[in-house]
């Protein structure tokens, strides 16, 4: 199977802007439903954990992405 654009950064950009829309109106619910207490040390810390888990996995998965095209 050929490598090319179609089967490596589309699906990479359908996934995180696809679902980073969802992920984006996921977090927006959770702050204007006040789920979330900012002034919370520990509601501050997973706040910060999702919004870094999220780049975190996108990084890798390019990283990954560019290994397979490029090693």
């Amino acid at each position: 199977m050929k490598l090319d654009f179609m089967n490596t950064w589309l699906p990479f950009i359908y996934l995180y802007v696809g679902g980073g829309i969802f992920f984006l109106i996921g977090l927006i619910i959770i702050r204007k439903s006040k789920a979330l207490d900012m002034r919370q040390k520990r509601h501050r810390f997973w706040w910060k954990a999702l919004i870094f888990g999220y780049f975190y996995f996108m990084a890798l998965h390019a990283f990954l992405i560019i290994a397979a095209l490029y090693l």
